[in-house]
């Protein structure tokens, strides 16, 4: 019988050799598998040999992790997209309607009991929230470690030579959205309930009252939100819905015409949610000026407490 040779070793300075498979442009992070492929790389637990049928795994199907992290970013959306909607509405089209921040806040105190109660808010605002974001980054990981497990990379220095998943941009959004959320929240819900032991003060008086104290990082501060929050909320739901541009199934010119339109479409659409939510933010709330008063007091106190803002008072 002919003696075959042993595999080469992978070594530093075959690794650029090895690397040479992976030419093929990758997905996104946030873009499924495949049609028939139930992950970006075969495994053990998402793939079947003969003789080692896939098993179920407490009755939940035969899918790999990346199924159902893909899931709970999706429907983590959907909860949270609820929230927003209204949260937006209250905030910015009521107020663009009605032309006062006075006349808009009986609206805001009408309406904030149902997603602000000690029921609501965890199931519909904190709960989704942290499920998706921590999908989305333990999604990210997985597809990491899956791609070091598919090239056999064994050293520190083989992982570095094999590049990370890239990010798309509706991800990349996501990821600078999440600080901006965090800070937002912390100023309207968090830091007034450890001052004041709970935030029935805030309304949007006191977002008018910041931007008079804080104009220039206000306006940054708020269009940045925005911008950023429609555009990720607007991609997102367009590659729910099979809407974005990488989902057209069609291939060449008209393949290409068919991008370039879904393209221009959801940009237009996420253009016009950030510029109803600009217009109502900056237009009315943002320039319904200075809180007088012992509540004017109280805003004065709680942007005191705000990083770096505190200072400049």
């Amino acid at each position: 019988m002919e003696e075959r040779e042993p595999p080469t070793p992978l070594t530093p300075g075959s690794v650029d050799g090895v690397l040479g498979l992976t030419e093929v442009e990758p997905s996104p992070v946030d873009e499924t598998p495949l049609e028939g492929s139930k992950d970006y790389f075969p495994s053990q637990s998402s793939s079947s040999t003969p003789g080692h049928p896939r098993t179920s795994i407490l009755g939940l199907g035969n899918h790999g992790p990346a199924y159902y992290l893909t899931r709970i970013q999706r429907y983590s959306s959907y909860a949270f997209t609820v929230f927003a909607s209204l949260h937006i509405t209250n905030t910015s089209i009521l107020p663009l309607l009605t032309r006062s921040v006075r006349a808009s806040e009986s609206y805001l105190l009408l309406t904030r009991p149902y997603y602000q109660s000690a029921l609501t808010e965890p199931l519909f605002v904190v709960l989704p929230l942290a499920a998706h974001m921590t999908s989305g980054i333990a999604l990210r990981l997985y597809r990491r470690s899956q791609a070091l497990q598919h090239y056999g990379a064994e050293t520190r220095r083989d992982r570095k030579h094999i590049p990370w998943p890239v990010l798309s941009g509706t991800s990349t959004l996501g990821y600078a959205l999440a600080p901006l959320l965090v800070f937002h929240f912390w100023t309207t819900r968090i830091l007034p309930t450890y001052l004041h032991g709970d935030s029935a003060l805030i309304n949007l008086s006191y977002i008018s009252h910041g931007f008079t104290l804080h104009p220039v990082v206000s306006f940054a501060g708020f269009t940045a939100l925005v911008g950023v929050g429609a555009w990720h909320i607007v991609w997102g739901w367009a590659r729910w819905l099979k809407l974005a541009p990488s989902q057209v199934g069609a291939v060449g010119a008209q393949g290409q015409m068919m991008k370039k339109r879904r393209w221009y479409g959801v940009n237009a659409v996420s253009a016009l949610v950030a510029g109803l939510w600009l217009a109502g933010g900056l237009g009315v709330v943002g320039r319904g000026g200075k809180t007088s008063g012992w509540i004017g007091r109280e805003f004065d106190e709680l942007f005191r407490y705000v990083p770096v803002l505190g200072r400049w008072d």
